[in-house]
């Protein structure tokens, strides 16, 4: 196994025998990891964090086994920048996967943009101590940077020895008659402009041959390519969205173009089964990141009509199954513990899907919402038996960026010092070491802008948190983003506060009673502290490549992922998988 480590060179005999020496000193006494992550899923829609009518008894059981976090939060609040965040244990910014416009995530995956190659996972940390890695699942942190096979950006490129899954997410497009998701205004602009042009082209021609008018051939024959390029820039990126987008890899060779969704779930779960018991021996990491609950919604045969919440009900109680599946597996390979799992989402629920989005429990706002706690808090629970004192809660702030330092230090690796982290280890926290978060401020992005800050002062319980600007609601009255689908950080979607929004979350978790210096006697002390810590954290940002510029994101044949010949992409998984070499 170590051959194929990247931390172990192929020409150095010395790094290979350390390697494996490092691999067997280990064996026993490093734990493996589970990380579960998923996408969209909201924090009150699991029975320990408060909802009693889907039905979740597997990631219950989780929680009662081990600690659960009850202010565990994303450092963004949409896929992308939130998963590189996880990742790097870093705000997405100082990766260039921060916004200015319209568009905070990867669109197409043949864009050029995703997580660049010199940022350090802690997958790759975790290589150099010996681990055997994986992802199963979503990844959605890009593919191709100059061409269609240099993976740049792919998880093999970025530390996980195998990767099967999703290498963009499960949108729209990926399920016939559930619509279009990316760029709908601009479609419906191209296919007007395309229309226009084309009846403009015929409108001169049938001029020109009644004699009406002298008309130039060539004026019409401009228009007709013109309506023909414009055809062709609708047609081809979009049209085709779901043979270019909705594939599945198995490390560097797509094995299905489109994917198919109603077995996805059952493959999925089968992959991440196998890749556990292919390395019990350990020391192993598996990042299982499932495509649930994210829109259009599919379930498996079985799950249709289970639960009181329709569709997206089942969905959870298909996402609990395949928790259920992997603690199964832990325990029957007698590896318990010696395996921390880990159970979260990426971010807040989608509340402008209505019943097929999530539910935020009693906080405020949801997806894309980098400021409100209900596109950030998120469920978070640690499992592990022998370790972790079942039955904890842990009510202090703590983030998805902490995941890296927590699991590197757990795996005896050095975390990187030519750069800035932004997590915390957790371990101090999780075994009751300290009641302390090491967290005393928080920085809420949406997109590069900074959406609110956190502050829990030092000698205090409180927690209070800053709000620069919020959405815009719409329509008036509204709870979300309704008439845009979704909210957006930037121009005229938006709201600035001065003085800023204050609310105290331990108090006022619902974020629905600003304070005033009548209701709070340390309000200017809480604003110029929180400017402070602002000016401090800026000072700690340089400038890095942006990897959300339209230039990026959007579709290049070039960079496709194709199986067959470009651009004939199409093929198949077959029901028997083998299971695929690191």
């Amino acid at each position: 196994m170590c051959l194929k480590n990247k931390a172990c060179s192929v020409h150095d005999n010395i790094n290979r025998i350390q390697c494996l020496i490092i691999k067997t000193s280990y064996h026993d006494s490093r734990p493996n990891f589970v990380l579960m992550m998923v996408d969209d899923l909201g924090i009150g829609d699991i029975g320990c964090y408060g909802n009693d009518t889907i039905s979740t008894p597997n990631v219950d059981r989780l929680a009662a086994d081990g600690v659960k976090l009850s202010q565990h939060l994303a450092a963004a609040p949409l896929c992308t920048p939130s998963r590189t965040a996880f990742m790097t244990g870093r705000y997405a910014l100082r990766a260039g996967l921060g916004s200015t416009g319209r568009v905070q995530v990867i669109l197409f995956l043949a864009g050029s943009g995703g997580l660049p190659p010199n940022e350090t996972t802690f997958a790759k940390l975790l290589q150099k101590q010996g681990y055997t890695t994986g992802i199963v699942g979503k990844w959605h942190l890009g593919v191709n940077c100059e061409s269609r096979n240099d993976h740049c950006h792919h998880p093999n490129n970025h530390g996980f020895d195998f990767f099967y899954g999703l290498p963009f997410t499960n949108f729209n497009d990926c399920k016939p008659g559930a619509g279009k998701g990316v760029l709908v205004d601009v479609q419906e602009t191209l296919w007007q402009m395309s229309a226009l042009l084309a009846l403009a082209s015929l409108t001169l021609l049938a001029v020109r041959a009644s004699a009406l008018l002298r008309v130039s051939w060539s004026l019409a024959a401009f228009l007709a390519v013109l309506s023909l390029l414009g055809f062709t820039a609708w047609f081809v990126p979009f049209e085709l969205l779901r043979t270019w987008n909705c594939i599945i890899m198995r490390n560097g060779e797509v094995v299905e173009q489109p994917v198919k969704l109603e077995t996805l779930s059952a493959r999925l779960m089968s992959e991440a089964e196998r890749f556990v018991e292919r390395h019990k021996d350990g020391p192993f990491l598996l990042f299982l990141s499932l495509a649930h609950v994210h829109t259009p919604l599919f379930v498996s045969e079985g799950f249709t009509g289970k639960s009181k919440h329709g569709l997206y009900g089942d969905n959870v109680e298909e996402v609990d199954w395949m928790v259920g599946k992997m603690m199964e597996t832990i325990e029957r390979l007698g590896l318990s513990e010696k395996t921390l799992m880990y159970f979260t989402s990426d971010h807040g629920g989608h509340i402008e899907e209505g019943p097929k989005g999530g539910w935020n429990g009693i906080y405020r706002g949801g997806k894309a919402m980098g400021g409100w706690e209900g596109g950030i808090r998120v469920p978070g629970i640690f499992r592990w038996p022998g370790r972790l004192n079942p039955g904890r809660e842990v009510a202090e702030p703590t983030s998805l960026m902490d995941v890296f330092p927590t699991v590197v230090k757990l795996a005896g690796g050095t975390l990187p010092e030519d750069r800035i982290l932004d997590g915390r280890d957790l371990m101090p926290l999780l075994e009751g070491r300290t009641n302390r978060s090491q967290h005393e401020f928080m920085f809420h992005y949406c997109g590069m802008y900074l959406n609110a800050v956190r502050w829990h002062p030092p000698d205090s319980d409180s927690i209070f948190k800053v709000h620069f600007f919020t959405p815009n609601f719409s329509p008036a009255g509204a709870v979300g983003c309704y008439d845009t689908s979704i909210c957006m950080c930037h121009g005229e979607f938006v709201t600035y506060h001065s003085p800023p929004l204050v609310f105290e979350l331990s108090g006022d978790p619902s974020e629905s009673r600003p304070l005033s210096p009548d209701t709070e006697p340390r309000l200017a002390e809480v604003l110029e502290r929180v400017e402070r810590a602002v000016t401090e954290h800026r000072r700690t940002l340089t400038p890095v490549e942006r990897q959300l510029t339209w230039a990026k994101v959007l579709w290049k044949p070039w960079l496709q992922p194709c199986c067959g010949t470009f651009p004939f992409c199409s093929c198949e998984e077959s029901n028997h998988t083998s299971a695929g070499a690191e």
